[in-house]
């Protein structure tokens, strides 16, 4: 197609999203996706043994108000409530006793902090209510990371307390990235098509393809914010404010590695334990998801970037290594690395999911704000409560589909 009327440019969770919308309501649209695949950072990829593994988001966040819960049963698929991981003690040995409980203590303190000064009304870098020689600084830092993608240095502390979760977190069984793609299904789609530049000059927007351009009517973009930070030509005329509000919401970073396990049913599925409890750079480890014979490894902020740099290979050893310690160095003969994909170097990603810098956490609702009735934005970085997740994107891909059907001229 070289023409529509609503162009979507990426396929992510807020692309489906808006074009599932548009076109239920008959609206001619096209997604226009860099990728052969729809579902953007939101990818289920099956491993040797069949399991499908979630390589991008893999948690029904709030999942009690969470959308794409009715849209994933509508499709017949398996909903996982067991209580989440970080829910759970850790495995025996990996706290000294009663090590954990202090620990859960200075994390609830540390959040309190937070609130408290926040509630003063000023914004400042996360890490700057750790409370000085905290014995548990490290590893609250290495929560943080997990959550945000960076340490609490990089964060606004305000982002942080606006981020609003029910603590409600279920999975699906089948792969959440499975069904989110699936809810594109009859949706006009470009495929490697990545997009160069959006001139929004002329009468229609002319989208500059890989594969020739597009013209349409109204655009809602939707990439993520560093390849939108990238380019300050991006668009035509130029739109300062947004490349700025993306370079200040840019994407943290965090991978995920699955290992094989043999003999893996020593362990209770669901378990957890920290890589180790006094750094900063170190992972977290899930025993058995869903009962079957992995452990699903995360890594986040520099500690990933680092990893990154050394490929396949060195998320292994790092891996082998952190649970030697706990489990033995035996442990290291029965893992086997299944698959990771590093979202750092995925050049339409390079990152996982949005955080404000300090002073920035305004700055969602002016990259969400639509530009002369043509240009509208979405993704999870235009999400003021729910970023960094799938709902929040398909909620601001919903938003930008009726700011579009609420100007559409007839």
């Amino acid at each position: 197609m070289s023409e529509t009327e609503v162009a979507i440019i990426g396929g992510g969770a807020a692309g489906i999203a808006a074009g599932r919308r548009l076109h239920d309501a008959g609206v001619a649209c096209l997604i226009i996706e860099a990728r052969s695949r729809l579902g953007g950072r939101a990818w289920t990829c099956d491993d040797a043994n069949s399991f499908p593994l979630d390589l991008g988001c893999g948690w029904l966040h709030s999942a009690d108000r969470n959308p794409w819960v009715p849209i994933v049963e509508a499709q017949g698929r398996t909903i996982d409530r067991t209580a989440p991981p970080w829910s759970r003690p850790s495995l025996p040995g990996v706290f000294a006793p009663g090590e954990q409980a202090a620990f859960n203590k200075a994390m609830g303190e540390f959040f309190e902090r937070l609130s408290a000064a926040v509630a003063k009304g000023k914004d400042m870098p996360a890490a700057s209510v750790l409370e000085p020689g905290n014995r548990w600084n490290n590893l609250i830092v290495a929560v943080g990371t997990y959550i945000s993608g960076t340490e609490l240095q990089n964060m606004s502390a305000l982002d942080f307390e606006l981020y609003d979760d029910t603590e409600i977190n279920w999975r699906v069984k089948e792969g959440y990235g499975t069904a989110i793609a699936a809810h594109g299904d009859d949706v006009p789609v470009a495929f490697d098509s990545a997009v160069t530049r959006i001139d929004h000059s002329g009468l229609r927007v002319k989208i500059v393809t890989a594969k020739g351009d597009i013209f349409a009517d109204k655009v809602i973009v939707t990439l993520p914010t560093n390849v939108l930070a990238e380019r300050a030509d991006f668009f035509a005329p130029t739109l300062p404010e947004k490349t700025r509000a993306a370079a200040r919401l840019p994407l943290g970073l965090a991978d995920k590695l699955f290992l094989h396990l043999d003999g893996a049913e020593e362990f209770e599925p669901g378990g957890r334990l920290f890589g180790s409890t006094d750094k900063s750079g170190t992972g977290t480890y899930h025993m058995r998801p869903f009962g079957r014979p992995l452990i699903e490894c995360f890594y986040a902020g520099q500690c990933a970037r680092d990893l990154e740099s050394g490929g396949e290979r060195a998320f292994f050893h790092f891996a082998v290594e952190e649970l030697g310690k706990h489990l033995g160095s035996g442990i290291a003969k029965r893992l086997t690395p299944s698959l990771i994909h590093p979202w750092g170097k995925d050049p339409f990603a390079r990152g996982s999911y949005s955080y404000a810098v300090p002073g920035a956490a305004y700055e969602r609702g002016m990259l969400a704000r639509p530009v002369d009735e043509r240009l509208f934005f979405a993704g999870e970085a235009c999400s003021t409560h729910d970023f960094s997740t799938a709902h929040g994107a398909y909620l601001t891909g919903i938003a930008a589909a009726e700011q579009v059907l609420a100007v559409r001229k007839y």
